[in-house]
Formats: structure tokens, C-alpha cells, sequence
């Protein structure tokens, strides 16, 4: 007989007997715990939104802008103008010029040498800058000037290399013919005595450019073409455009104001011969300067004789008698378009008196702004073009290059007032007033008669046939491309001065 514990019996009992049902938790408990997390739920969006109103303006705002960014019509960014067709025609041969002198004189050079390849069928080769004159200048064309545009937007009238074939060059031992065509040509020296040279010459080098082309008397597509590249071929680069504007931008913030291109320079006044207002010692430096530069041939010069010519920039003292007499007043603004002015700061002095808003570049941009154009002379002069150019009145106190190319341009833009000063008869009345034979009314009465019709009004240029260096220079008053649509007579008059 089998004896079983009790707890064996009360196990096998437990395995026989159904699990107890589980008790239900009362209904107010469920209750309680859904409140609690509804509350804790709730609790915690507020939190949220608060922390979100706090940062909204870092958070929310940047992340509508960015969804408007996107969501946004997105303007089409304008295409550029369709380049011209390219012209096609049989070249005579290849066209290599050397421009000589600063940075306006080779820009009107690079408009005549231009049309020279034009008349002739030739292709032309990116002109080569002047660096071994006075100013040093290593700056390249394409340093200065947009290469790209000038290619493009002249295509349909001349094609237009970057650079020599390589097969043409010195360096592969390529012999080319040099020579410096005769100053003051018209076409038909061009077309008779030049272009039979291609025939024997594939390539010519032009190795002096300056007033190679006569101011008058060509057919009047070659005047339109030359005012064409001077116009709309020749940009400057984005670079000089964007500080020239900024430039620009600054001082028309400021007010209206005068650009006065105050050509008191070291190198002009050695050139000219111009000494009045300087000492012994820096009269007998300039001479020394004249003698340095062989090509400026005029070396024995008597001062005071080319002043009572006319033939002398004003001084820095002079300008400012003549200023205040043309009715200037002394809150004007003034921009010095010019380089270093010979003998610095104390030279300025009584025109910075006369006149205290005077400012040049170097004060109206950073100093980094400005480093990648110093010691690049002709970048620095583009920077003066284009603020002499957008001035309200522009001032030149010497008739150089630069005075006239801006003269022309501000002509082509409208006839924007440019005060062109009689130097002679100036020099006259400021030696009279100085010697007190005029008092300062009668002076400037005197000064303001002078200068009645001296404002760059329309007119026709002065035309020297035998004396085409005295008479009336093109790019100063390029007429034939400025009535387009009108009577030129109507708009000219009859002041045509024919010698």
C-alpha cells in the first residue's frame, strides 16, 4: 500500500483544479491614470510651444523662408544679348600692333587700329599694352580690358585672335615685318602703301599706334566703326567695372560733384616743360626727367613762354582762383581724377582750403579694396575714367588724352556738361588779377565771359587741313556718330571752323 505525503496530495489536488479568474481593478482607477497622462500630455505641448514662441525668429522664420525659398516663382535670370553673326571674309593677312603711351591714348589707338583691320580685310590680333613707357605699367589687355566682349561684340566686323600663332612668333624664329605706319593717314594710304605689304608679309607689326589715323575726311562707316569700339567694344573688366560703380555709387550719395582731372603730375610737368609755381630744386628735377625718356624729343624748354602759350596744366593754386570765379562754391564736392599730384599734400593746400570736400580714391575706398590696382597705372586711370565720366561736371586743367576721350564720351552720353578752360587767356587774367591790375569782380566777370560756350555744347570740330595735329581731335568730339536720327546741321549749327 502506497503512503502518500500530504504535500504530494495537495499538489496533485492543485493540478486538477482550474486557475482562478483575475480580479478586476475598479473603474475609478482606469479613470484616474488616463486624467493624469492626458494632463502630463497636455503639460508638455505647452512647454513646446512656449520654447518655440521663444525661438521662433531663429527657428520657425528660417525655416518658412527657406520653404517660401522653394516655394517661390523663381525669376529667369535674363539671357545675354545674341552675339552678331560673324562676318565672313578672305583675310589679307594677320594684324599684331603695339600700342604705345598711357592707358587713352592706346584706347583710342586700339579703335583706330581696329578700323585699319576693317578696311583692309585683315585679321586682327589682341593689341599688345605699353609697358616700358614712363608709368611702367605691366598690366596685360586683358587686365584691363574685358577680352571676351571685345572678341564677341565686334565678330561681325573683323575676327579677332586672343594671340599670334604660335607658327608667326619670334620664338619659332619667325621673322616679322615692323614698322610704324605715318601719323594722320587717311584711307587711302592705308589701302595703297599698307595693304600691298601683306602680299609679301603674312603678318604685320604695327610698332607705334598713336594718331595713326586722320581726325577727318574718312568715309563715314570707318568714323562709325571707331566710335563703335570705343563705345560698346572696349569694356573694362567686371573687377574695375564693380569698383569703378562703387566709386560712382559713393559720391552721388554724397551729392553732386565735380571731377576735376588735375593733370599736376610729375610726369607731365617734366614733359611739357612746366615749372611756374615750383621751386629751383624740383624745376631742375623735372629737367633732369626730360632728359631721362629719349622719346620726349623737346628737351631745352623756356617755362614761362609755354604757360603765356597756354601750353601748361594749371596749378593746383590757379585752379582754385578759377573755381571760386566760375561760381563754384566752397561746399562742392570735388574728386581729384589724377595720380600722385607733384609735390603731395602741400601742393593741395590752398585748393583744400578753397574747397574742404575734396577726396580722391584712396579716401573713399578700403585700402584692400584698391591693392590689387596700385602700381598698375593704367588700372588706376580706368577707375578716374568712369567717375570722370558719371560726374555732373568734368573739369580738365590740361587738354591731355585722358581729358579728351572723356570729353568725347560724355558728348556721346548727352552732352553732360564739361567746362573745357581757355588756358591762354586764363593765365592772362590770372597774372593781372595777381599784379592787382583786375580786382576779383572784374576777374571773375572776365573768367565766366571766357567760358560762355566752353561747356561741351554741341559743335562742329575744328578742321586744320595742313595742321591736323592743332585741329579738333576725334574721339574729343566724335560728330558723326552723335546725331544719329537728326539733322546734324540742326543740331550742330553753323559753327564749323574750316582753315
Amino acid at each position: 500500500m502506497e503512503v502518500r505525503s500530504e504535500s504530494n496530495i495537495t499538489q496533485a489536488r492543485s493540478d486538477k483544479l482550474p486557475l482562478p479568474l483575475a480580479v478586476p481593478k475598479p473603474r475609478v482607477q482606469v479613470w484616474f491614470v488616463r486624467v493624469c497622462s492626458s494632463i502630463l500630455v497636455w503639460t508638455c505641448l505647452v512647454q513646446l510651444f512656449a520654447a518655440g514662441e521663444l525661438w521662433h525668429s531663429r527657428i520657425f522664420t528660417g525655416l518658412t523662408n527657406q520653404i517660401s525659398r522653394f516655394s517661390a516663382p523663381v525669376e529667369p535670370v535674363p539671357l545675354p544679348p545674341p552675339l552678331p553673326p560673324p562676318r565672313n571674309y578672305t583675310s589679307n593677312g594677320i594684324l599684331l600692333v603695339s600700342c604705345n603711351g598711357g592707358l587713352n591714348q592706346m584706347r583710342s589707338a586700339i579703335c583706330d587700329m581696329v578700323t585699319v583691320a576693317r578696311l583692309l580685310n585683315l585679321t586682327f590680333v589682341v593689341p599688345e599694352l605699353d609697358k616700358t613707357s614712363f608709368w611702367a605699367d605691366p598690366s596685360g589687355f586683358e587686365d584691363i580690358f574685358d577680352v571676351r566682349h571685345f572678341i564677341d561684340s565686334l565678330r561681325d566686323e573683323v575676327r579677332i585672335l586672343r594671340r599670334l600663332p604660335k607658327r608667326f612668333s619670334r620664338k619659332y624664329g619667325y621673322q616679322m615685318f615692323e614698322m610704324p605706319p605715318v601719323s594722320w593717314s587717311d584711307e587711302k594710304y592705308y589701302l595703297k602703301q599698307v595693304l600691298p605689304l601683306f602680299s609679301k608679309h603674312k603678318v604685320v607689326h604695327f610698332n607705334r599706334t598713336d594718331t595713326r589715323l586722320a581726325n577727318n575726311g574718312l568715309p563715314l562707316s570707318l568714323q562709325w566703326l571707331r566710335c563703335r569700339v570705343n563705345f560698346q567694344g572696349l569694356k573694362f573688366t567686371p573687377q574695375l567695372e564693380a569698383l569703378g560703380s562703387k566709386l560712382v555709387r559713393i559720391l552721388q550719395q554724397r551729392g553732386p560733384f565735380v571731377a576735376l582731372h588735375l593733370r599736376y603730375e610729375m610726369d607731365m610737368l617734366a614733359f611739357s616743360g612746366c615749372t611756374h609755381g615750383c621751386t629751383e630744386e624740383e624745376a631742375e628735377e623735372l629737367k633732369k626727367m626730360r632728359y631721362t625718356y629719349p622719346w620726349w624729343r623737346e628737351k631745352e624748354i623756356v617755362s614761362e613762354e609755354r604757360r603765356a602759350q597756354g601750353l601748361c596744366p594749371l596749378t593746383p593754386e590757379e585752379v582754385a582762383l578759377v573755381l571760386k570765379a566760375l561760381g563754384f562754391e566752397k561746399n562742392t564736392q570735388i574728386y581729384i581724377a589724377a595720380g600722385e599730384i607733384y609735390g603731395s599734400e602741400h601742393r593741395l593746400s590752398v585748393l583744400r582750403e578753397a574747397f574742404p570736400r575734396i577726396v580722391k580714391k584712396e579716401m573713399l575706398l578700403e585700402s584692400a579694396e584698391l591693392q590689387q590696382f596700385q602700381n598698375h597705372s593704367s588700372q588706376m586711370a580706368a577707375l578716374d575714367f568712369m567717375v570722370s565720366v558719371a560726374s555732373n561736371t568734368f573739369i580738365p586743367t590740361y587738354d591731355g588724352n585722358m581729358a579728351k576721350v572723356v570729353e568725347g564720351h560724355r558728348r556721346y552720353l548727352g552732352y553732360k556738361k564739361t567746362i573745357l578752360l581757355d588756358r591762354k587767356r586764363l593765365v592772362e587774367l590770372l597774372d593781372l588779377h595777381h599784379n592787382k591790375t583786375l580786382t576779383w569782380d572784374q576777374f571773375t566777370v572776365a573768367v565766366k565771359e571766357a567760358h560762355e560756350r566752353r561747356a561741351g555744347a554741341p559743335t562742329h570740330r575744328r578742321v586744320i587741313s595742313d595742321k591736323p595735329k592743332e585741329e579738333d581731335y576725334f574721339y574729343a568730339n566724335p560728330q558723326e556718330c552723335l546725331c544719329e536720327g537728326t539733322n546734324c546741321h540742326d543740331l550742330f549749327g553753323h559753327r564749323n571752323l574750316t582753315h
